[in-house]
C-alpha cells in the first residue's frame, strides 16, 4: 500500500473549501455533498463480505450496532440518533439510513466519536481489511480522525427533514412548506409514482392556482407533519388548515433537480401531455436544450483536449486532465448525449456536433478525486490501427458530482474491453 491515501487528501481539499464560508453552513453549500461523498467512500473502503449470507455489508450495518455493544450505556446521545434514523419513514435503503445518520452526526458533531468507538469495537472493526482500509489502517486513521475533529468545529445547520432522496443521492432537492386554509378542492391532480405523491396538473382557477405555492412535477412530501413517503393510505383531512412539505421539481439553479428525473420521465410516459410547471413570480426559465427527441442531454463544460502518448490507460487520466486545465482555455457550453453505441457532444444552443466518440475508440474514463466534478476520457486516434495510434484525453466539467459520476458510469457501462475507474 502507498504511503498516502488520496482519500484523505481529497477530504482535506473539500474541509479547506467548506471552512472559507464563514456563515452558518447549510445544504446550500456547493462543497458540502462532495464532502459527503468522500466521507462515504472512505467508511465503504475495505469492507469485508461475508462468504456466506445474502445482505452486503455496509457502513449503516456497525453503526447500528454500535449502542448496542456498549454495556455502559455510553452512548446515549449516538442512541437517540439512532433511533430517529431507524423511524425515518423516509429512507427506505441501508445507504440511506446511514447518510441520514451521517448527516445527524454532523449536526450533533458526533461524527469523531462514532469512528472512535468504532476503533475501540473490535468484533466491528474486524469488518475491515487492515490494508484495503482507512478505518482499521493506523497509518490513516489517526489522520482520518484528526479530519472529522476539524469538521466537529465547524457549524453545520443541515435540513434533516430533507432526506427523502438520500437513498438516491448526497444531493438534495429544494424543500419548501406550503400552507393554505380550508377549502372545498384545492385543485391539484396527483400521481403516485415511485412510491412518491407528484403533482401531475394544477387545475386553472382553482386555490392551488391562485396561491401560486405548487407547481407540476412537484412532489408531496408531508402533509400536517404525516409523511407520505411510501403512504399505503389515504389520511382524512377534510375542514383542516393544510400545511404541504413540498420537494420542488427545480433546483437551486433552476435546472430539474437530477435525482427526480427519472421519476419524472415515467410519469410523462403514462401521462403523454405532462409538462413541468415554472413559476410566473421567477424569470429563470429551465434549459429547453437539455431535452432533445425525448433524451436527457447533460449540460456540461468543455474544457479542452490534449494528447497524451501512445497509451490511454486510466493511469494517464490525472495527467491529462492536468495539462488540459493548464491550458486555460476558455470553457465552450455543451450537450453531452450518452448514447448506447457513442458519445456525442453538441454545441449549446446550436445542432453542431463538436465530438462524436463510439465505445470502442475509448479507453479509459473517470475523474479527479480532488475535483469530482471533472471527468475525462481517453480516445485512440486510430483504432483501426492499435500498434501506431496514440490518445486524445477530453475533459469536461459538470456542475454536480452526482451528475458527473453518472456519466462515468454510463460511459463505463458502454465498453466492455477497456479499462475503467471511479
Amino acid at each position: 500500500m502507498s504511503g498516502k491515501e488520496p482519500l484523505l487528501s481529497a477530504l482535506k481539499a473539500c474541509i479547506l473549501n467548506i471552512q472559507a464560508d464563514k456563515d452558518s453552513i447549510t445544504d446550500c453549500n456547493p462543497h458540502l455533498a462532495s464532502m459527503c461523498d468522500i466521507l462515504e467512500v472512505i467508511l465503504r473502503k475495505g469492507i469485508r463480505q461475508p462468504i456466506l449470507g445474502l445482505r452486503r455489508r455496509d457502513y449503516w450495518h456497525w453503526m447500528e450496532q454500535l449502542p448496542q455493544l456498549d454495556p455502559c450505556g455510553r452512548l446515549s446521545q449516538l442512541s437517540v440518533a439512532l433511533e430517529k434514523t431507524i423511524t425515518c419513514k423516509k429512507v427506505l435503503t441501508a445507504q440511506g439510513r446511514g447518510r441520514h445518520y451521517i448527516r445527524q452526526a454532523l449536526n450533533q458533531k458526533t461524527l469523531a466519536i462514532i469512528i472512535q468507538h468504532l476503533r475501540h469495537t473490535p468484533r466491528l472493526l474486524e469488518w475491515y481489511d487492515p490494508e484495503g482500509s482507512v478505518l482499521a489502517n493506523e497509518r490513516f486513521s489517526e489522520p482520518f480522525l484528526s479530519l472529522l475533529l476539524v469538521v466537529s468545529q465547524m457549524n453545520l445547520t443541515l435540513d434533516l427533514q430533507n432526506s427523502s432522496f438520500l437513498d438516491e443521492s448526497w444531493l438534495l432537492p429544494v424543500c419548501e412548506m406550503y400552507d393554505t386554509v380550508p377549502c372545498r378542492e384545492l385543485g391539484m391532480v396527483l400521481r403516485y409514482t415511485d412510491r412518491r405523491i407528484f403533482i401531475s396538473e394544477v387545475i386553472p382557477g382553482s386555490q392551488a392556482e391562485a396561491d401560486e405555492c405548487v407547481h407540476t412535477g412537484d412532489i408531496i412530501d408531508g402533509i400536517n407533519g404525516i409523511c407520505l413517503r411510501n403512504a399505503q393510505r389515504g389520511e382524512k383531512l377534510r375542514g383542516k388548515p393544510l400545511s404541504f412539505h413540498m420537494i420542488r421539481w427545480k433546483w437551486h439553479d433552476g435546472t430539474v433537480y437530477r435525482p427526480m428525473l427519472p421519476h419524472l420521465q415515467l410519469i410523462q410516459k403514462e401521462i403523454p401531455n405532462f409538462q413541468l410547471q415554472h413559476d410566473h413570480k421567477s424569470d429563470e426559465v429551465m434549459k429547453e436544450d437539455s431535452l432533445r427527441d425525448d433524451r436527457l442531454l447533460y449540460s456540461v463544460r468543455y474544457l479542452g483536449k490534449m494528447n497524451i502518448g501512445m497509451y490511454g490507460g486510466k493511469e494517464v487520466l490525472d495527467e491529462g486532465i492536468e495539462k488540459v486545465l493548464h491550458q486555460n482555455l476558455s470553457p465552450q457550453e455543451v450537450l453531452f448525449d450518452v448514447k448506447e453505441t457513442e458519445v456525442i457532444c453538441i454545441k449549446n444552443n446550436s445542432t453542431q456536433v463538436l465530438f462524436h466518440h463510439h465505445y470502442p475508440e475509448i479507453s479509459s474514463v473517470g475523474h479527479r478525486l480532488n475535483r469530482r466534478t471533472l471527468f475525462a476520457y481517453c480516445v485512440a486516434n486510430s483504432p483501426e490501427t492499435p500498434q501506431t495510434t496514440s490518445f486524445d484525453c477530453f475533459v469536461y466539467e459538470s456542475n454536480l458530482v452526482e451528475e458527473a459520476n453518472e456519466i462515468i458510469l454510463r460511459i463505463a457501462a458502454g465498453f466492455r474491453h477497456t479499462e475503467w475507474f471511479v
